[in-house]
């Protein structure tokens, strides 16, 4: 089973990327499309469950089903291993909103972080003229490679927030260095449901010692998004919630070191939760060194899934990188060697 994202809203959906390694190794797949444009996993995660019931009522039950997730399909695919364990045998996730809700927290941390350095009130000023005032932000930061004095300040903010120094990490902002802020009330042709989830109040803001600014008065003089009284309830709407990591099932997941839309550290996040939840042996996390977002080789994507199937059907643990440790050296083993049908892997 699989979800996209990025999908128009309308019912069709899109081949799978797997889709001829899929028909080589005799396995069945089903897609649905997104019914509406907008961040709403909780409405996805429901229609696929709605689609592997047409499927069983066709063709009978499968053996196992696997359900695969894509940026925001990562979010649908998490929060569905852990609210409906009984459904699925595995998950396989690519550069996905892996921590759930805590992608909202991101963006709004990061966006608070510019408006802090830059002084600009972008959190709370609204459509269009929020878009004319993300112009002024490179003119007093500068941009990845190329920041002011002020903007080396911001970047070593905004280096701890995406989860350390990782490899490409300025090559993979460039795209996003503007297109990732967003104010509190995103406007009527955003995702306001996604929005009105953020909650920066437990993000902790680390620097650099070498810029001379104390932490703590940065952590609490840096503006704070708050949810909206009755988000992020797991009574109202489990899927908006905060995740628990209690996963039963194995899941694999591959994501770029440089992704700028989708962070890297959110596979981070992620990995403390499994790790709280006594669950971390079911997570096998493989790095790779990219900046496109989604945009991973077939090589990636057909060894991860084999390597999950291994893993469901004989009880083979695939290797995969430790993400907590050092954020510089990551993504070397599962990046894409000079051959084509090869991996840097053992």
């Amino acid at each position: 089973m699989k979800e996209r994202a990025q999908a128009p809203a309308s019912r069709a959906s899109r081949p799978s990327p797997l889709t001829s390694h899929l028909a080589d190794r005799g396995y069945a797949w089903a897609a649905s499309g997104y019914r509406s444009k907008g961040y709403r996993p909780d409405w996805f995660l429901a229609d696929i469950l709605a689609l592997r019931r047409s499927f069983i009522e066709q063709f009978g039950p499968p053996r196992w089903t696997i359900i695969h997730g894509q940026s925001m399909g990562g979010h649908i695919a998490i929060a569905s291993l852990e609210l409906h364990p009984e459904i699925y045998q595995g998950g396989l996730i690519e550069c996905g909103a892996i921590d759930g809700v805590g992608f909202a927290d991101w963006l709004y941390a990061y966006t608070a972080a510019v408006q802090y350095f830059t002084g600009l009130p972008l959190l709370d000023t609204p459509r269009p003229e929020f878009d004319t005032l993300t112009v002024s932000v490179s003119r007093l930061l500068g941009s990845p490679g190329t920041y002011t004095e002020l903007g080396q300040r911001f970047d070593s903010v905004v280096k701890s927030l995406m989860g350390g120094d990782l490899p490409l990490r300025l090559e993979g902002m460039k795209g996003r260095y503007l297109a990732n802020l967003n104010p509190r009330d995103p406007g009527p042709e955003r995702a306001q449901e996604f929005a009105r989830h953020a909650d920066t109040r437990l993000i902790r803001y680390e620097v650099d010692p070498r810029f001379g600014l104390d932490e703590a008065v940065l952590n609490r003089d840096i503006p704070r998004v708050i949810p909206a009284p009755e988000a992020r309830s797991r009574e109202a709407n489990p899927v908006f919630a905060e995740l628990t990591g209690n996963i039963k099932v194995p899941v694999m997941t591959i994501h770029e070191t440089g992704d700028f839309h989708v962070p890297f550290r959110l596979e981070q996040d992620y990995r403390h939760r499994t790790l709280q939840a006594g669950t971390s042996t079911l997570l096998v996390q493989r790095p790779v060194r990219a900046t496109e977002h989604c945009g991973f080789e077939n090589a990636v994507r057909d060894r991860a899934l084999d390597d999950l199937v291994a893993w469901i059907e004989e009880g083979i643990v695939p290797a995969g990188d430790d993400v907590l440790d050092d954020a510089s050296q990551l993504g070397l083993r599962w990046t894409r060697a000079r051959h084509p049908n090869d991996l840097t892997h053992p």
